[in-house]
C-alpha cells in the first residue's frame, strides 16, 4: 500500500535525480569538470529541500537522514554529464534539455515541499509557500553557482506557476484521492512550464 511516508520518497527520488541531471547539463555548458558537476548537482538536487527543512525546523535535514538522496545525485550526475558532453554544442539543445528537465523538477519538488510542511503540521497556505520554495530554491543554487541570473528573478512565470500548482493539488486533496491530486498538479506545472519554455526564444548552446 502506497503511504503519504512512501510516496514523498519517490517523489522526493525522482525530483533528486531530475534535478541533478538538469545541473550536469548545464555544468556541461558552462565546461565544468565532472567534479563541478557533481557538486552542482547535489547542490541543486538538496537545496530546495534543505531550507524547507531548516524553515520547519525538520533536522537534520533530510539528505542527512537517509543517504538515498546522495547515492541517487552522484550517479546520475555523471551519466548526464557524460551524456550531455555527447551533443554538439549549438542550436540550443542542451539549453532546451534543461529546461524540460527543470519543468519536471519544479514540479515534482512542489509537491513534495507542500507534502513535507503539511506532514510537519504547517497551515496549507504556507505549505504552499514552501513547495513553492522547495521547488525553485534548488534551480537558484544552479544558476548563481553557473554565473547565470536565475529564472526565477527574470521577466517569467517560473515561481507563478510553482505556487498556482501547489495551490491546486491542495484544493484537489479535498475532493480527491491523494494519488489524482499529485498526478493532476504535476501536470498542471510541469506541462505548463514546458509549453512556457518551448514557446520562448532563447539561442543558447
Amino acid at each position: 500500500m502506497l503511504t503519504v511516508d512512501n510516496l514523498v520518497l519517490v517523489l522526493t527520488v525522482l525530483a533528486t535525480a531530475v534535478m541533478a541531471a538538469s545541473a550536469a547539463v548545464q555544468a556541461v555548458r558552462c565546461e565544468f569538470d565532472p567534479i563541478g558537476s557533481i557538486f552542482l548537482s547535489v547542490t541543486t538536487a538538496v537545496g530546495g529541500g534543505t531550507i524547507r527543512d531548516l524553515l520547519i525546523g525538520a533536522t537534520p535535514v533530510f539528505w542527512l537522514q537517509d543517504a538515498t538522496y546522495l547515492t541517487t545525485a552522484v550517479p546520475v550526475s555523471l551519466l548526464s554529464f557524460f551524456a550531455a558532453r555527447r551533443l554538439k554544442a549549438g542550436g540550443g539543445r542542451r539549453l532546451r534539455i534543461l529546461a524540460y528537465l527543470d519543468a519536471i523538477g519544479l514540479a515534482l519538488f512542489t509537491l513534495v515541499g507542500i507534502k513535507v510542511a503539511l506532514v510537519h503540521g504547517i497551515a496549507p497556505h504556507f505549505a504552499v509557500v514552501l513547495g513553492c520554495v522547495t521547488g525553485i530554491a534548488g534551480g537558484m543554487f544552479r544558476d548563481v553557482l553557473s554565473g547565470m541570473t536565475p529564472i526565477v528573478l527574470r521577466k517569467d512565470i517560473y515561481a507563478t506557476l510553482s505556487l498556482a500548482g501547489g495551490a491546486l493539488y491542495v484544493a484537489l486533496s479535498m475532493y480527491v484521492n491523494d494519488e489524482i491530486g499529485v498526478i493532476v498538479a504535476f501536470l498542471a506545472i510541469a506541462v505548463s512550464r514546458i509549453v512556457v519554455v518551448a514557446n520562448a526564444k532563447d539561442p543558447g548552446a
